[in-house]
C-alpha cells in the first residue's frame, strides 16, 4: 500500500510522456530541385522516437502511402512536382500501418518472388539452382542472382544458363580478371573452376505499401588455394517500388552491392573488358539482329558503343512477338563513373565494367559499394524516361523534416 501512489504518479507520467509523443506531428518539407519529378521514390531520416507506424498527408490533405525500414529511414512517392517547386507534406504517428502492401515478397523452393498485384516483376535465386540441362557440369551450378525479369505486360526478358555461355545468369555480378595472393581465380566464368560466387544468407526481407526488399550475402571463393579462400564478401539490398502504375507502366528496382575484402589480403583487378555487374538477355535476343542497345550518350550500335562511357544503358528486342527491355541506371557514386560498359557484339549481354579504365584495387577495410536502379518496360526503349528516372537517381528530392509547433 505504501507504494501505490508512487506508482499512479509514475504511471500518469509515463502516460503523459506517451500522449505528448503520440500527439507529435511533423511537417516534410518536400524541394523538387532541379528537375521535373513525377513517380519519384523519396527517402529521408525520420525523427528519432522509437515509433515504427507513420501517416503522411500530401499538399492536397489526401493520404500518402509511407514506408519505414530497418535503417531509421523512410519512403515515400512524389506522384508530381514540378522543378523549382516546394511541397509540403505533414507527417504524424500512427498506431498501425496505414496501407496494406502494394509490392509483396513471399520465398519459395530457394527463390524469392517479387510481385506487384497479381504480376510478377522479378525472382531472386539465392540457393544453388537447379541445372536445368543435361549438359551443364555441376560447377555451374549457382546461386545469388536475379531471374527471372518480367515486364509489366508479362513477358520475361532475362535468360539463364544460356548455351553459349552456361555461367551467364539474369541479372549477377561477379569479376573476372583477378589477382589475390598471387593467385588468379576466375569469379565469372566458372566452368575455369577456379572461382565462384555463393549464396551465404538471407539478411532481411519485407513487403511494404511503396517497396519489397531483401538483403542477402554472397562470398566469392577462390577455388584455387588449398583449402580454398574466401577473397571477398559481398552484400545485396535490393527495393522494387511500387512506383510507375500508370497508363504507361513501369518496373522500378533498384540494387546496391558492398563488397569488402574477406581478410587481410587484397584483392587486385588488372585491366579487363568485362567483370561487374552484367544482365543477360532472352534467348530470343541472341543474335546481331535481335538484340538492340540504347544508351544516355545516344548511342545505339552496339560495336561503337562498346567500351565507351554512360549514364545509362537500354537493352531490348522481342520475345514471341512483344518488344520489352530494361534500362540499368547507374549512380553517379560509382567507381569511376560514368562507369564503361561492355556490349557484346552479337549476344544479348551488357556489363558496366569499371575494369576496362585500368588497373585497381579493393583494399582491407575499404567498403566497394555499387549502386544502380533498373527500369523494366515494355515496347521501345524511351530516352526521356530513362534520363528523368536517371536523374530521380542521381539528384533526389531535397527532404527537410520539422517538427510542428
Amino acid at each position: 500500500m505504501t507504494f501505490r501512489p508512487f506508482l499512479l504518479c509514475a504511471l500518469g507520467l509515463v502516460l503523459g510522456a506517451l500522449g505528448q509523443v503520440a500527439a507529435a506531428s511533423y511537417s516534410l518539407r518536400v524541394d523538387a530541385g532541379h528537375h521535373d519529378r513525377s513517380g519519384t521514390p523519396v527517402s529521408f531520416a525520420l525523427p528519432d522516437v522509437g515509433q515504427a507506424h507513420w501517416q503522411l498527408t500530401g499538399p492536397d490533405g489526401k493520404p500518402v502511402a509511407i514506408q519505414a525500414d530497418d535503417r531509421g529511414l523512410a519512403t515515400f512517392i512524389i506522384s508530381q512536382l514540378d522543378a523549382f517547386q516546394t511541397a509540403v507534406y505533414q507527417l504524424a504517428l500512427a498506431a498501425k500501418p496505414t496501407h496494406d502492401n502494394a509490392v509483396n515478397l513471399v520465398e519459395e523452393n530457394g527463390k524469392l518472388r517479387i510481385t506487384i498485384g497479381d504480376k510478377t516483376v522479378l525472382h531472386y535465386q539465392a540457393e544453388k539452382s537447379e541445372l536445368p540441362r543435361d549438359d551443364l557440369e555441376p560447377v555451374y551450378r549457382r546461386g545469388g542472382y536475379i531471374h527471372p525479369v518480367v515486364t509489366p505486360g508479362g513477358t520475361v526478358i532475362t535468360d539463364d544458363y544460356p548455351h553459349n555461355h552456361k555461367h551467364h545468369h539474369g541479372i549477377w555480378f561477379p569479376w573476372t580478371n583477378t589477382t589475390f595472393e598471387g593467385r588468379k581465380p576466375d569469379f565469372w566464368n566458372m566452368g575455369t573452376g577456379t572461382g565462384t560466387v555463393e549464396f551465404t544468407g538471407l539478411l532481411g526481407q519485407w513487403s511494404g505499401s511503396v517497396h519489397a526488399g531483401f538483403s542477402s550475402s554472397h562470398r566469392f571463393v577462390d577455388l584455387i588455394a588449398q583449402p580454398q579462400k574466401v577473397a571477398l564478401k559481398e552484400t545485396w539490398r535490393m527495393q522494387i517500388y511500387a512506383a510507375g502504375q500508370n497508363d504507361d507502366p513501369y518496373y522500378l528496382f533498384e540494387l546496391e552491392s558492398v563488397q569488402r575484402c574477406a581478410s587481410n589480403s587484397k584483392i587486385q583487378f588488372p585491366e579487363y573488358r568485362y567483370g561487374g555487374l552484367g544482365f543477360r538477355g532472352h534467348g530470343e535476343w541472341d543474335g546481331v539482329e535481335n538484340c538492340f542497345y540504347l544508351t544516355s550518350n545516344g548511342e545505339s550500335d552496339r560495336i561503337q558503343g562498346h567500351a565507351t562511357r554512360a549514364r545509362w544503358c537500354h537493352i531490348g528486342g522481342q520475345v514471341s512477338g512483344k518488344w520489352g527491355g530494361i534500362g540499368v541506371l547507374c549512380h553517379p557514386s560509382n567507381f569511376r563513373f560514368p562507369q564503361p560498359m561492355r556490349i557484346h557484339p552479337s549476344e544479348p549481354f551488357f556489363n558496366f565494367a569499371p575494369s576496362q579504365a585500368g588497373d585497381w584495387e579493393i583494399k582491407p577495410g575499404e567498403d566497394y559499394v555499387s549502386r544502380y536502379r533498373f527500369v523494366v518496360t515494355d515496347g521501345r526503349p524511351d530516352a526521356e524516361l530513362l534520363e528523368r528516372l536517371w536523374r530521380d537517381f542521381a539528384f533526389p528530392p531535397q527532404v527537410e523534416v520539422y517538427a510542428d509547433e
